[in-house]
C-alpha cells in the first residue's frame, strides 16, 4: 500500500470511527486506537502535502487563528419566526393558516433549540461555506469554526449541492466540562450553555472551537436540488440521508389538538434532553403551500414559535444566607438542595428583600418553586404550602450586620435614588466603611467586566487574595508579585501569567469606568460616564465643586453631594494615587459632544458582529441618545443583532424602526 492510499484508509477509518463515537454512541475501538490513527494520519498529511483534503477528519481540529471574521451575504434570507406564548395564540394560527390555504394542511412540530443559527452551503458534496445568521441577510463565515464540530459532515453521502440551516448549540455534558476548567482556572463562568455556544463558534482561533464540544441540528432545507420532495418532513429525511444530523421529535398532524399536544409533549421532556431548548416552532408542512402564503416583511407566514414559559422546579430551602453588597445592603438568598434548572444545577437564588420573603410567607425548611429570570438568574418565586409540615420557620433579618457586627439602618426615603445599584427603597445597609464584606464586593465591581474588565478576578480568588492579605484595597491588584498568585490553591503559573495580561490590559479601560469602578455611592454607569465627559480626569473631580456637578443634566443633589464626598475622603486620594503610579488610565481628552441623538431612545437586542453593546451603548450616550433596557412606543429605534430575541418581536409589533449594525454605524458616521 503506497502512501497515497494509506491516508485515504485512514480518512475512511477515522470518519467511520467518529461517526460511530460522537453521533451513534456506539464506539468500536479503543480511544487510544483511535488516536493513534489520527496521529498517523496528521503526519502523513504533514508531510505529504500533495495529497491535501478540505474533506480530511484533521480539518476538525482547527487552524490559523483569525484576526476578524469576512462578511458572508446569505442566497437565501435567514428570517426569524413570529413568537406566540399561549395555546389561544396558537390555534388562531392554525385556523387562519387553515381558513387561507385549505382545510386539509398538515404542520411539523419540532423542538426549537436554544443555541446560534448557522447556513451550511455545499458544493458538489464538499463543504464550502459555514455561516452565522447575522442580521438574517449578512451573517459571518465562521467555515473554519464549523469544521470542528463533529456532526457536520465535511462531505456529504451524494454530489450534491445545497445549503442547509442548523441550530449550533452547546450539549449540557459539555457545558459543565467547560464551566468546571473556567472554575479551575478561575475565569468568569459561561451563564447558560446558549451564550458558551455563541461565544465559542464566534472564537477567532478555529482550535479553540475545536475543544468546546459543540453539536449540531440541521432543521431546514435552504436551496439546491430537492424537486422530488414536496414535504418539509420529506426534506429533513432526505438531508439526513445525505449524513447530517437532524432536529429530532418531529411530528406531522393537521389536527389542532394533536398539533396542541405535540408542543405540550415537548415542553414536558425539556428537563430530559441533553440540549436546552425554549420553545417549539410549528411549520406548514407542505413546501407550496408555503410558497403560496410567502414571507412578511422580516418573517415568513407560515411558521410560528411557541415560547415556553421559564422552566420552574420544586426544591427544598436549607437556609436563608445574607450577603453584604459593596454599598452595605444586605440581601437574603435561599440556600437551595441543588437543583437541575435550565441546563445548570442551581444551590442558590435571590429573595431580593424582607418584604418579598415576607409578602411570599417563604420559610426556612419549605418547599419552593424556583425559576431563572430571564433564563439566567435564579429566584424563588415562591413556597409550596401544602407540602409544610409544620417544622419551617419564619425568617428575620439580622439586627447587627453578619460580616463585621457593625450597626444596620434602613435607607430614608429621600435618599433613594433608583440608579440600577444594589439598594433599594427601604433596604437595610451596614454603616461600617471598614466592613469586610463591603471591601470584598468593592473589590469584585471594581474587576468586573463594566468596571476595569480585570477579566478572571472573581469571588472566590478575591477571597483567596484577602485571606493571604496579598490586597487590602482594590488598588493592590496592580502590585501584586505574580509568582504569589501562583502559590495559591487551584492556581498555578498559568493562572498567573493570564492574571497579569488581564490588569494590565486594564491600565486602558479608561476614565468612564475607572469612575464606575470606584464605586461612588448613586453613580452607575452613565453618571461616570457624564462625570468623564464633563471633568475629563480623575484630577479635575478632587475639586469639582458642588455646583459644577449639579450642572450635569441627570445629577440632583444627593448625586452631586455623594461625589464631593467620596473625592474630599483622604482613601480616595490614596487608592487614586496608587492606580496613577501603577500605569492607569485616569484622564480623557475632553470631548465635544455631539448631540444627533438628542431625544432618540435605543434598544439594543441580540449580538452585534465584531461589536459589543457596551460599545454601541458608548456609542448612543456620547451622541446624545438614551439606551433602554425595554422595549415600548416611546422607542426610536431597535438595533438588531444576531439572534434577536423577544425585543425584535415587540418591536415589530409596535412598529419601531429596526436597524442593523451597518445602518447603525451610518447614522454615526
Amino acid at each position: 500500500m503506497n502512501i497515497k492510499e494509506r491516508i485515504e484508509q485512514l480518512r475512511k477509518l477515522i470518519s467511520y470511527h467518529s461517526k460511530r463515537y460522537y453521533e451513534n454512541d456506539a464506539p468500536e475501538i479503543s480511544d487510544y486506537e483511535y488516536d493513534k490513527m489520527f496521529e498517523e494520519l496528521k503526519s502523513l498529511e504533514a508531510n505529504h502535502p500533495e495529497y491535501y483534503s478540505e474533506t480530511s477528519p484533521t480539518q476538525r481540529v482547527g487552524g490559523m487563528a483569525l484576526d476578524k471574521f469576512d462578511k458572508v451575504k446569505h442566497e437565501v434570507r435567514m428570517a426569524s419566526l413570529t413568537d406566540v406564548f399561549d395555546f389561544d395564540a396558537l390555534r388562531s394560527f392554525i385556523k387562519k393558516t387553515k381558513e387561507e390555504v385549505g382545510d386539509d394542511t398538515t404542520f411539523s412540530v419540532e423542538p426549537k433549540i436554544d443555541g446560534l443559527s448557522v447556513s451550511l452551503k455545499y458544493v458538489d458534496g464538499v463543504l464550502k461555506v459555514g455561516a452565522t445568521r447575522g442580521d438574517g441577510s449578512i451573517g459571518e463565515d465562521v467555515t473554519a469554526n464549523l469544521k470542528t464540530v463533529r456532526s457536520i459532515p465535511l462531505e456529504l453521502n451524494e454530489k450534491t449541492s445545497i445549503i442547509v440551516r442548523g441550530e449550533v448549540y452547546m450539549p449540557h455534558s459539555s457545558f459543565e466540562k467547560l464551566n468546571r476548567e473556567k472554575e479551575r482556572n478561575n475565569e468568569t463562568l459561561w451563564a447558560n450553555p446558549r451564550n458558551a455556544a455563541a461565544g465559542s463558534l464566534r472564537c477567532l482561533d478555529s482550535k479553540e472551537t475545536a475543544k468546546r464540544g459543540l453539536d449540531i441540528f440541521v432543521f431546514n432545507y435552504q436551496a439546491g436540488d430537492f424537486s422530488e420532495v414536496t414535504t418539509h418532513k420529506e426534506t429533513i429525511d432526505k438531508i439526513n440521508s445525505l449524513g447530517f444530523k437532524t432536529i429530532p421529535l418531529l411530528t406531522v398532524s393537521s389536527n389542532e389538538d394533536e398539533i396542541v399536544n405535540a408542543v405540550k409533549a415537548l415542553g414536558e421532556k425539556r428537563q430530559e434532553l441533553e440540549f436546552d431548548i425554549d420553545g417549539a416552532v410549528i411549520k406548514v408542512n407542505s413546501l407550496e403551500k408555503r410558497r403560496e402564503m410567502g414571507e412578511g416583511t422580516s418573517t415568513p407566514k407560515w411558521a410560528v414559535a411557541y415560547k415556553y414559559p421559564p422552566e420552574q422546579k420544586k426544591t427544598k430551602l436549607l437556609d436563608i444566607a445574607i450577603q453584604v453588597g459593596r454599598t452595605g445592603v444586605l440581601t437574603p438568598n435561599a440556600v437551595l438542595e441543588p437543583v437541575k434548572l435550565a441546563g445548570t444545577t442551581v444551590s442558590r437564588a435571590t429573595l431580593h428583600n424582607i418584604d418579598i420573603i415576607k409578602e411570599r410567607d417563604i420559610r426556612i425548611g419549605d418547599t419552593v418553586i424556583v425559576q431563572k429570570a430571564g433564563d439566567i438568574i435564579p429566584e424563588v418565586v415562591g413556597s409550596v404550602k401544602e407540602e409544610r409540615t409544620g417544622n419551617e420557620l419564619p425568617y428575620e433579618m439580622p439586627t447587627l450586620c453578619p460580616s463585621c457586627n457593625g450597626t444596620l439602618t434602613y435607607d430614608d426615603a429621600d435618599d433613594f435614588i433608583d440608579d440600577g445599584e444594589d439598594f433599594t427603597l427601604g433596604a437595610l445597609r451596614c454603616t461600617n466603611p471598614l466592613c469586610p464584606a463591603q471591601l470584598e464586593r468593592n473589590i469584585i465591581h471594581f474587576a468586573s467586566k463594566k468596571a476595569m474588565n480585570i477579566e478572571g478576578v472573581g469571588e472566590r480568588f478575591v477571597n483567596q487574595l484577602l485571606e493571604s492579605s496579598l490586597i487590602h484595597d482594590a488598588s493592590d491588584l496592580y502590585y501584586i508579585d505574580p509568582m504569589e498568585i501562583a502559590k495559591l490553591d487551584r492556581m498555578g503559573e498559568k493562572s498567573a501569567e493570564n492574571f497579569t495580561k488581564a490588569r494590565e490590559a486594564s491600565k486602558k479601560s479608561g476614565l468612564a469606568k475607572l469612575i464606575f469602578a470606584l464605586g461612588i455611592r448613586h453613580i452607575g454607569e452613565v453618571a461616570s460616564s457624564e462625570l468623564a465627559n464633563k471633568f475629563g480626569s480623575i484630577d479635575a473631580l478632587f475639586t469639582a465643586t458642588f455646583d459644577e456637578i449639579k450642572e450635569i443634566g441627570d445629577f440632583g443633589d444627593v448625586m452631586a453631594k455623594s461625589v464631593v464626598d467620596f473625592f474630599s475622603k483622604d482613601s480616595t486620594r490614596y487608592i487614586v494615587e496608587r492606580l496613577k503610579n501603577a500605569g492607569v488610565d485616569t484622564a480623557n481628552e475632553i470631548k465635544e459632544i455631539s448631540n444627533e441623538f438628542e431625544g432618540l431612545t435605543f434598544v439594543l437586542t441580540g449580538t452585534l458582529e465584531n461589536m459589543t453593546r457596551d460599545e454601541a451603548s458608548d456609542m448612543i450616550k456620547a451622541r446624545g441618545g438614551k439606551v433602554s433596557s425595554s422595549v415600548s412606543k416611546k422607542t426610536s429605534y431597535v438595533l438588531a443583532g444576531e439572534e434577536a430575541g423577544s425585543k425584535l418581536t415587540k418591536a415589530q409589533a409596535l412598529g419601531v424602526k429596526i436597524i442593523s449594525k451597518e445602518e447603525f454605524l451610518e447614522m454615526c458616521k
